[in-house]
């Protein structure tokens, strides 16, 4: 094949793909779906397979995000429609089977309603919501996000001097989506920092017919080409959990000569 006939062939196979819209999002090195299907128990249905699993769970477990933080801010200002990451994390935790998780947000206050009720003598005898029936939570899991772009390193430099105008026009409608997401694992008891994880995702999204005939569209499809969705979110996330699960399934509790929180072993003089 001669270079004038490769360079058709490739110029009509990316432009076959602005079909797609996107790329599905892939999670660091490794190719994947985003989280998705559903949990119960120590089952699940229609989960992603490249998200770790557990044969044995490693204890109980509570998601905390905390909302003071400035990742938080700048994530809801810009993708209010997701809404909060506890639902999707607490989906991915069950799924692997690496902990059990507790239930530690508002869903609390039902929980303070039905004791409630069976205080004032509403409830049916035997319903039996008294106390010391709670679950403790082992750990407690810190999810933020670090960053989350769009059009992050288009492709336009390398496919244009390529291709010329056509790969140059092609190019100008491929957008690199990525997002950097890190989760914190804290031991309740101790308030010690058991486990921490940085996973990344990133996707490509295709806006061919803009970069082709000028003039980009205002909000509808162009806006959700150039917008990194909860997809590539999820699959970040699930990509810190599966490093996170990683390096617990070959944990090895740190010590500090004399025993932890004893003054350590970086001594100051008087």
């Amino acid at each position: 094949m001669n270079k004038k006939m490769w360079i058709g062939a490739v110029s009509a196979a990316l432009l076959a793909l602005s079909g797609c819209n996107a790329t599905m999002p892939t999670m660091g090195g490794t190719k994947g779906n985003t989280v998705t299907g559903a949990a119960g128990g120590e089952t699940a249905e229609g989960n992603n397979t490249a998200l770790e699993r557990c044969d044995e769970t490693m204890g109980t477990m509570s998601v905390y995000e905390d909302r003071t933080l400035p990742w938080w801010g700048e994530y809801y200002s810009r993708y209010p429609q997701l809404g909060s990451t506890i639902p999707l994390i607490r989906m991915m935790i069950q799924q692997s089977n690496c902990f059990v998780v507790v239930e530690r947000g508002k869903a609390m206050s039902a929980m303070a309603t039905e004791r409630e009720l069976m205080d004032s003598g509403e409830m049916r005898e035997g319903s039996n919501f008294g106390k010391g029936q709670m679950v403790a939570a082992d750990y407690t899991m810190n999810p933020s996000i670090q960053f989350s772009a769009k059009g992050t390193g288009g492709v336009g430099g390398i496919v244009g001097g390529l291709f010329g105008s056509v790969g140059a026009a092609v190019a100008g409608g491929l957008k690199k989506n990525e997002a950097n997401t890190t989760l914190l694992l804290i031991d309740n008891r101790s308030g010690v920092q058991v486990s921490a994880a940085v996973g990344s995702a990133q996707n490509y999204d295709f806006n061919l017919l803009g970069g082709m005939f000028g003039g980009g569209a205002g909000g509808g499809a162009g806006a959700f080409s150039n917008t990194p969705e909860g997809k590539i979110l999820s699959a970040a996330f699930a990509d810190s959990y599966n490093q996170m699960v990683g390096a617990l399934k070959n944990y090895r509790a740190q010590t500090v000569k004399g025993g932890l929180g004893k003054g350590g072993s970086l001594k100051v003089g008087e």
